[in-house]
């Protein structure tokens, strides 16, 4: 499958580069098996079957970007923090690290010198001192996606973060559960609607375009996620009920998918590298809330499974056509596909 049958014309003023003023004042597109409408996410109370179980991820992003200098000139370093490893080690991505970095001090914020490592297509930060949440806290900025050309305010700390966001452990956010409000969800809960949450920590992996000429030459990331026994029952009672269960985001749908085994959802904590590209089959999810996501993206692939390659892009079109606003702070589709 050739991956150049993901793309799609995107005007760069439809990536959106600031948030609505309100959550739920973004638009949706809902593909009701077939049939389009164009709404909003406040609407979504009446969009969402009253029978349906709503999957949530609750991870909680991480201030990860963090500005540090290399200490023999003063030269600015930025640093991703991803995934924390044994001791004071961190899985990191850095920006303009200079040359053989390996051979160089730096230091982070707080007067804390660390060294980097090359380990594949990132680096390993040792740090003199450990980083706890803390330090991210004061000295980290929010690791707003590279599409959104600016720098982080103080109003990302809180919408680049879910209403219900509770694990720190995120290098991005959900952003398909960016739209909720409390308010909805209490709405959503008094008209029948189970809502469970799961965490899947998501990494910059997931903004990354696949790079190989096929969709199945490429190497998927790894995120790590856990599902809870208090999920897994749901799941699997709403399953064995035949009420449809409603991801809120791609990360919800790996994470279900994931943990599905011998016909049950397992609880417990894992690791994922599940790609899902056209011509999976899908076993837990029935319906999807998502964002509109970058043209090659294992993201826009695993929508394309969804809900069919060819009508998802004419879908994609449609919304360029009306001015929908893309990508993390973008606006949103819900979709009912056609029953298999």
């Amino acid at each position: 499958m050739e991956t150049s049958r993901f793309s799609f014309d995107l005007p760069d003023r439809l990536i959106a580069q600031h948030p609505t003023d309100r959550r739920e004042d973004a638009r949706l597109l809902v593909d009701d098996a077939g049939t389009v409408s164009h709404r909003h996410v406040s609407d979504l109370v009446d969009v969402i079957p009253g029978n349906a179980l709503l999957v949530i991820n609750d991870t909680r992003v991480r201030k990860a970007r963090v500005y540090a200098r290399e200490m023999s000139n003063g030269r600015p370093v930025e640093i991703l923090f991803l995934d924390a490893l044994a001791g004071n080690r961190w899985h990191v991505l850095a920006r303009r690290p200079g040359r053989n970095p390996e051979h160089r001090r730096y230091e982070l914020p707080g007067e804390i010198g660390a060294r980097l490592r090359r380990d594949s297509d990132r680096y390993e930060l040792e740090s003199d001192l450990p980083l706890d949440e803390a330090w991210f806290e004061e000295h980290g900025h929010m690791p707003l996606p590279p599409y959104i050309e600016r720098e982080d305010e103080s109003a990302d700390t809180e919408r680049y973060q879910t209403v219900f966001a509770r694990r720190i452990g995120s290098a991005a956010a959900p952003t398909a559960g960016l739209h909720l409000t409390e308010v909805m969800l209490a709405d959503l809960e008094s008209r029948g609607v189970e809502i469970v949450r799961v965490t899947l920590d998501v990494g910059t992996g997931t903004f990354a375009p696949v790079r190989t000429e096929r969709v199945e030459d490429h190497t998927m990331h790894t995120e790590r996620y856990e599902v809870s026994a208090e999920a897994a029952i749901a799941v699997n009672r709403a399953k064995a009920d035949e009420r449809p269960v409603v991801a809120v985001g791609t990360t919800s749908v790996r994470t279900l998918e994931s943990a599905w085994d011998n016909g049950e959802l397992r609880s417990g904590e894992a690791s994922s590298d599940l790609f899902i590209y056209p011509g999976y089959r899908f076993q837990v999810v029935d319906e999807l809330l998502t964002n509109f996501h970058t043209p090659r993206s294992s993201l826009l692939m695993l929508v394309c499974a969804f809900a069919g390659t060819e009508h998802v892009l004419d879908l994609y079109r449609e919304a360029v056509a009306r001015e929908y606003r893309f990508f993390s702070y973008g606006d949103a589709m819900y979709l009912r596909p056609v029953r298999r």
